[in-house]
Formats: structure tokens, sequence, C-alpha cells
């Protein structure tokens, strides 16, 4: 045998006439020449069998070379995937029939043979674009929103003794807006736990003062549920904040024991009623302040109009004021001591009780404006009592809603009145166990500021 990738020049031409069979013999067996063929003379054998030498060289080398072998042409077969001219049907090197090349494989065609590339599938088309609606010229093409302000009014009835009216309905009750009757939407009695802010005056006035201050908020803590959210705040010249809202009611009384020696003798209640208000701007739901005050403002730095409005623009708070210090302010004012001039301590020196009168009626003013009621007890014995009733108060209220006529968001303050009436639209009459006609007192707030909205 021999190697056919030593030299592509062979020995061939000096064999004689003897060897000529041998050689013709092995080229037959190799597959070169087929057996049947007719013998041709020496030169035509030996120019034949070189080219199908070298023809077997190239394509064993190309063999080598190409990763897919399945895909090039064999040695006897033409560029164009016809075989040549010397050969038949099977191919020099593995004798086996040649593989036609299909015309639809495509890509080009050479000595490495036609790459198989598919075809590629028709793309579809892409979908139409919706139908487009043609704007009907009649219907403008807009959307209307409209923001209906609803304005909640809690009200307290009670007998003048503080006795809560229970068993009144929505039609019992008439709403006038700046004059304008409004109606209804919602009606509801709340007997919910309540959420209180206990704001005490203590500061280094008078010991009455400061008596009073504390027994009045032990007698609210003691009157709490087990339900009910409350904190605890104390003021002299600024707002001290001892617990905030909690259910515990020994956190409550741990925070009233931390009043037991004042500091400054100023009573800023102004500015210590703005902060709290402030502060519940920030809590949901329905809230009350607790004011433990004897009214007397020494050095606040806002002013009563200041307040005023604050209380006005503030929504969903009721303020219950209970007033502290009668037994000196009766006795200083007494021609026999006549020291209501130091009655409140050094930071109201030279006082009178005109000065208390003023106070009352501010404190007045702050209770019916969120719709509360003030107190002013003569006796410490009159805490208790009293504290059950705002209890009473608030966990018994009816609840109000409605959505005013006049839907102008100008940040006016719009006055309300409300009244209650019997079924046929009468007055509401109440009778005692006793079968006598007994007044009754209605508590809501004396209006609201409506919303501004700037264009």
């Amino acid at each position: 045998m021999w190697n056919p990738g030593r030299s592509k020049a062979l020995p061939c031409k000096t064999f004689e006439l003897t060897k000529v069979a041998i050689f013709c013999l092995v080229l037959a067996v190799s597959g070169a020449v087929p057996a049947t063929a007719q013998i041709q003379p020496i030169q035509d054998y030996q120019d034949q069998g070189l080219r199908s030498l070298a023809d077997q060289s190239q394509g064993q080398t190309q063999d080598q070379q190409s990763q897919t072998p399945a895909a090039q042409p064999s040695a006897g077969q033409s560029p164009a995937g016809q075989p040549s001219s010397g050969q038949s049907g099977a191919t020099p090197d593995s004798g086996k029939p040649k593989q036609e090349v299909p015309a639809e494989a495509g890509g080009p065609s050479g000595s490495m043979g036609p790459y198989a590339i598919p075809k590629k599938t028709a793309e579809e088309a892409p979908p139409p674009p919706p139908p487009t609606l043609k704007a009907n010229v009649e219907t403008p093409d807009y959307s209307l929103k409209v923001n209906v302000p609803l304005v909640n009014v809690d009200v307290l009835v009670t007998t003048k003794d503080g006795q809560f009216v229970p068993g009144l309905k929505k039609e019992n009750f008439r709403i006038i807006e700046d004059g304008v009757p409004q109606n209804i939407s919602k009606f509801a009695v709340a007997e919910a736990p309540i959420t209180a802010v206990l704001l005490v005056e203590f500061a280094s006035t008078s010991w009455q003062f400061l008596a009073d201050a504390l027994n009045a908020s032990y007698a609210f803590a003691n009157s709490l549920k087990k339900d009910d959210w409350v904190a605890v705040a104390y003021y002299d010249m600024q707002p001290h904040i001892l617990t905030d809202f909690t259910q515990d009611k020994k956190a409550v009384f741990g925070a009233l024991n931390q009043l037991r020696i004042p500091g400054f003798a100023e009573t800023n209640e102004f500015d210590a009623l703005y902060d709290t208000l402030d502060r519940l701007d920030r809590v949901e739901g329905k809230k009350y302040v607790i004011l433990v005050s004897s009214g007397i403002d020494t050095f606040s730095k806002l002013t009563y109009d200041k307040i005023l409005k604050k209380v006005k623009d503030t929504k969903d708070v009721t303020i219950f004021p209970i007033s502290i210090g009668f037994y000196i302010r009766e006795m200083c004012d007494n021609p026999i001591y006549h020291c209501t001039g130091m009655s409140h301590g050094m930071a109201s020196y030279g006082m009178h009780n005109i000065d208390y009168l003023q106070a009352d009626n501010e404190m007045k003013t702050f209770a019916s404006m969120t719709g509360g009621r003030a107190y002013f007890p003569r006796f410490q014995a009159e805490f208790a009592e009293i504290f059950h009733d705002v209890g009473e108060d608030i966990r018994h209220e009816y609840m109000l809603a409605y959505s005013p006529t006049n839907t102008k968001l100008d940040g006016t303050y719009r006055k309300l009145k409300v009244q209650v009436v019997a079924n046929d639209g009468g007055p509401l009459k109440v009778k005692d166990q006793k079968g006598k006609d007994v007044k009754i007192d209605v508590a809501a707030r004396d209006g609201y500021t409506a919303k501004h909205t700037v264009d």
C-alpha cells in the first residue's frame, strides 16, 4: 500500500509492461478504475491513475479541514454537483453513491460545497390598527368631577341638670347654615370609646389653683374606661407632654404624679391650646380636649384673635373647659382680704376681678365654638360629678352630617344653628319622672370654616 499524502509525484512512469496489469488491478480494487473497464494503453492508464490519486489526495485534505463532511462533495464531483468525465456514479474514496445536492438548498456552491441555509418563512402581516371612532360633535370629549364637601356636626342634647336626652331621631333635628335649611344625610348616636387630651394648668401661682388642678385631673382619670385613649400634658410658660395616647390608666396616674413642684409662674394658655390643637390635626377621628385651667393667660406669644381663628379652623375637636380656683377668687374679692392682685401669683400681679370674668368668657367661647360645655365648679367635691357628666356627654352624642347647599370652596366662616323639634315640627317637650316639663339644652358648634381652593 502507499500513502498518497507523502508525495504527489509517484514512480509510475518507470513501471514495466509486465507490471501494468498489477497496477491496474490495484486501481480497480481501490475504486479508481472499474474492474470491467477496458484495458487502455499504458500512457492512458498512467495519466488516469495520476489524476485519480491527485483527486483522492485533495479530497482527503478537504475532509480533514471541513467540519461538516456530509455537506461537502466528493473528489470526483464537479462544483456544480455533476460527476467528472473520468468517473461513473461512485466516488473514488468511499465507493458510496454520490449524493445529489438539492437545488432548493440555496447558498453558494464551490469546492467546499453549498451551505444549507433554510428558507425564511413569509413574515406575517401586522394586524390592522383598531378603527378610530369619530367623535360626536354634539357630545364634548371631557369628564366632569364634582367634589361635594360633607360637614359633620356633633350635637349634645341634655336637660338643664345635665342628663342626656335619649330616643331622638333624624326627624327631630334641623340644621340651618347662614339662614338656609340643610338636608341631613347621615344620623347616628355615638357610643364609642373617646380620644381625649387632658391639658392642665400647673404653674407657680397659688396653692389653691394647684390643688384644684390636681383634684380635677385625678377625677377625670377615674372616669376613664378601659377602651379610652388619653394623653396628658400640662403648661406653664410652655406646654409639656407627660404621656402620649394610652389606654393604660396606670400610665395616666403616673403622669399626674409627676405634678408636684411647679416651675415658672407664667400661664401661657393660648400657646398651649394652639400647640395641642395643632398636634390633634394629625389624629384621625373625633377628639376632645379637657382643659383644666383658670383661664388666665399671662405671657402668650399668640393673641386672642389668633387662637380663636385656630379653634374655628380645627375640625373634629370639642373643648370642655373646667375652671379652677373659685375659692381663692371669692376670698380675694372680699373687701376684708382684698388680695385679688396677688391671687394668681407674681406673673399676674395687680390683676382685678374683671380679669377672671374675662377668662371665664374666653373659656365659654372655646366650648361654644366647638360644641362643648364649660364648667365652673365652686367646690372640689363637684369635680367627680362634672367629669361623670362629661363622660356621658361625649359617649352619647348625636352625630349629624350634611352636604351644604353652598358648594363654594372660598374659605369663609359659615354660621350654624341646630334646632331640636318634635315629630310634628313644633317645639320638643321633655318631661321628668314626675310629669313636669323640663327645658332642654342643645350644644353644637357655632360654625365651621369652608375649604379654600387656590386657583
